[in-house]
């Protein structure tokens, strides 16, 4: 028997989200994901001032602001050839790292684990403890988690002022410099926020989550603790969840957080260190390093006009409007970025599989992405950064640079490439007669949750959903929930 089914809108979802399945003999064998909500950020920079993309751009979404920002800097950076002070690249660091970290907190605790409480679970042996811990809006878990995570966004009214839409990051550093005294208040607000990993999210010191090395040490270390890591691994193994959610395997990084040489940082040079705390490049069963002019975005299935795959720096953004009917194939505003002319998943795991992370290695060489290693990874990042941050704010040298000058020029290029909490950001600028000519922006969303391209290959979810088994009446769709989710999808950034 042969059906096809439609969920959405996704709650629980930045943004409007559409899955459509195709179900034979109670499995998935297609789906398509649509993004139906078009917004033309992309079109509203043409024109500006370069400098009014660091205005308009954290206005695309509201979670993640400041990813946008600082990609939006690091290009405006790439036209004017303009090098940050090792104060700047630290303060930068910290601030993106601030909001990845709340991010990471707010897709587990609010969007992801509520799903374990729904009713339908009932039964299971953690249900009893899953809705205590984690039923939306009245879970007890929440009185801890967002207190906690106010706490930690401290650290960003020291550093940016505000958040979200904060001007603090500029192509040359940030606006605000920081004395010896907000040092100990930022190391302050660090340990009160590693205080709560340890207490609530782990019941263990970041250093010994961080050295979990196989999938058998995770289940070994989850065995008869009552953190809330621990309960999501042993619901995971309950259901199944490490051998669900599989796409192609082919994982994209563009590199978190730059280093700084510290000879730099204690001369207040600039930083002239080439590498980051994750690494960038690509891992396909091995690392190789990422060539950006791979990178391409189709939009065969997209209600968009173009007939060919271009890299986005050559790319355009021109929407059908009421002409859908002229592209039957098409189902999404969402076009189709691919590397090296292939489909590849980003995100935390795709950082720390990059990156070498060993049981997120052991977890994919055993099957492949899935639900429990996208988890574990955004939760490990959490136990990975803290200790980071912690050493980026003794690293700060008050009384130097916190920020570079240049005049934008008239005529540039430039990219900038960060990674958000949700994976690869990309921003691509074109400067002409000192007005914005072209902006280009791939979000982690639009490369995780692209449709098919012209060849019909499907995107990374539409892919990690196909060969899910649906029962008969099946009104919930749980196990469809859960892979959709374990990406944490943000679809107003997918349609800028």
């Amino acid at each position: 028997m042969s059906r096809r089914l439609t969920i959405g809108p996704f709650n629980r979802v930045e943004g409007d989200l559409e899955v459509t399945l195709d179900v034979e003999a109670g499995r998935v064998v297609a789906a398509r994901v649509s993004s139906s909500l078009y917004r033309g950020f992309e079109h509203i920079l043409i024109g500006r001032h370069p400098l009014d993309a660091l205005v308009i751009v954290p206005r695309i979404c509201g979670i993640c602001s400041v990813s946008q920002s600082a990609a939006a800097a690091a290009a405006l950076a790439d036209a004017a050839g303009l090098e940050m002070p090792a104060n700047g690249r630290l303060a930068s660091n910290l601030i993106l790292a601030c909001e990845n970290l709340a991010d990471h907190l707010t897709h587990f605790y609010l969007f992801f684990m509520p799903d374990f409480a729904r009713a339908a679970y009932r039964g299971r042996p953690w249900h009893r403890q899953a809705e205590q811990r984690f039923k939306a809006t009245v879970g007890e878990a929440l009185r801890e988690v967002l207190p906690a995570r106010a706490d930690l966004l401290r650290l960003m009214g020291h550093l940016a002022g505000k958040w979200p839409h904060s001007l603090a990051l500029q192509p040359g550093g940030t606006t605000r410099a920081v004395t010896a005294t907000e040092k100990v208040r930022l190391l302050a607000v660090l340990r009160d926020f590693r205080g709560f990993l340890s207490r609530v999210v782990f019941g263990d010191t970041l250093e010994n989550v961080s050295a979990i090395e196989s999938g058998d040490a995770l289940a070994a270390w989850a065995s008869g603790r009552s953190a809330d890591f621990a309960r999501f691994v042993e619901i995971a193994a309950d259901l199944g969840l490490g051998a669900v959610g599989r796409a192609s395997d082919c994982f994209l990084s563009y590199g978190a957080y730059a280093t700084v040489d510290a000879a730099a940082t204690s001369a207040g040079t600039a930083d002239a260190a080439a590498g980051h705390l994750f690494s960038r490049g690509i891992w396909h069963g091995g690392w190789r390093p990422l060539v950006a002019r791979s990178i391409s975005e189709d939009v065969a299935h997209s209600w968009l006009f173009g007939e060919q795959a271009l890299h986005p720096a050559s790319g355009e953004t021109r929407p059908l409007m009421g002409e859908f009917a002229e592209k039957p194939a098409a189902y999404t505003w969402c076009k189709a970025p691919r590397y090296e002319g292939g489909v590849a998943e980003t995100g935390a795991l795709a950082r720390q599989l990059v990156a070498g992370q060993p049981l997120l290695r052991a977890l994919v060489a055993a099957s492949g992405g899935s639900v429990l290693a996208r988890v574990c990874a955004r939760l490990l990042e959490l136990a990975l950064v803290v200790p980071a941050m912690e050493r980026w704010v003794h690293a700060l040298a008050p009384g130097q640079a916190f920020c570079a000058h240049a005049a934008i020029p008239d005529g540039a290029s430039g990219a900038g490439l960060v990674e958000a909490a949700r994976g690869g950001l990309g921003h691509w600028l074109r400067i002409e007669k000192g007005r914005i000519a072209s902006y280009q922006i791939v979000a982690p969303t639009t490369w995780n949750f692209s449709p098919r391209d012209a060849a019909g290959v499907p995107g990374p979810l539409e892919q990690a959903l196909s060969g899910l088994e649906v029962a008969d009446g099946e009104e919930l769709l749980l196990l469809v929930q859960h892979v959709v989710r374990s990406f944490d999808p943000c679809m107003v950034c997918t349609v800028h």
